[in-house]
C-alpha cells in the first residue's frame, strides 16, 4: 500500500518568496489610509496615513484644525473643530492623529485639492 499525501510538496515553490523581492506584493503603499480608533467611552481618533510625498503633512495638520475664514466657507466654519497631532511612526511614516470622527471630512477635503478618491481607503466601523 502507498501512501501518496506524505510525498513533499510545495504548492507556492514556483512562486518563491514574494518577500525577498523588491516588489511590493500586496502593498498598501499606494494609498491614503483614513482609520478610526476607538479611544475610552465615547472618545474617537481618526489617523490618516500614506500621503504622497508632495503635500506637506503639517500643513495639512494646520487646514484641518484651522477653521475657515473666508466668505464662501462661512458655513463650514467649524467644518472640522478639531485638535491633532503629527506622529512619526517607523513603518507607516508622518501620521496624522485628530480627534472625533473625520473620516468622511479628511476625504472629502483630500479629493477637493486634487486626490483621486479611488486611492483613499476610508476604514473603520
Amino acid at each position: 500500500m502507498s501512501v501518496q499525501n506524505l510525498n513533499t510538496f510545495d504548492p507556492f515553490a514556483d512562486e518563491g518568496d514574494p518577500l525577498a523581492s523588491n516588489a511590493d506584493v500586496g502593498s498598501q503603499q499606494n494609498y491614503i489610509h483614513v482609520r478610526i480608533q476607538q479611544r475610552n467611552g465615547r472618545k474617537t481618533l481618526t489617523t490618516l496615513q500614506g500621503l504622497p510625498k508632495e503635500y506637506d503633512a503639517k500643513k495639512l495638520l494646520k487646514a484641518f484644525k484651522k477653521a475657515c475664514h473666508s466668505e464662501r466657507e462661512r458655513l463650514a466654519w467649524h467644518e472640522f473643530a478639531c485638535n491633532g497631532t503629527l506622529v512619526e511612526d517607523e513603518e507607516a511614516g508622518q501620521v496624522i492623529q485628530l480627534q472625533g470622527d473625520q473620516r468622511l471630512k479628511i476625504s472629502n477635503f483630500l479629493v477637493e485639492e486634487g486626490i483621486p478618491r479611488t486611492t483613499i481607503k476610508i476604514h473603520g466601523f
